[in-house]
């Protein structure tokens, strides 16, 4: 059973929400899996480990559904 989300944050349709790109060194993106933060992401293949170890490593990353590529998609990562 998952947490309810708390008052007021924003709620996603898609299980995964991938964030628009930060400008640091390096560039990442903020991973959000079912509205909890998991981590920052530097590429695609760290995307797909955070799903892998929240138990959707059967998950297809570009899938509209599953995913919500926020600020560009999963090609985007500066």
């Amino acid at each position: 059973m998952t947490e309810p989300l708390p008052s007021g944050a924003p709620h996603h349709h898609a299980h995964v929400v991938v964030h628009h790109v930060v400008d640091a060194n390096p560039p990442f993106r903020r991973v959000d899996i079912l509205g909890t933060e998991v981590g920052r992401a530097h590429s695609l293949r760290d995307v797909g480990e955070f799903c892998r170890r929240a138990g959707l490593d059967e998950l297809d990353l570009e899938a509209d559904d599953m995913v919500q590529w926020i600020g560009g998609g999963p090609n985007v990562w500066e």
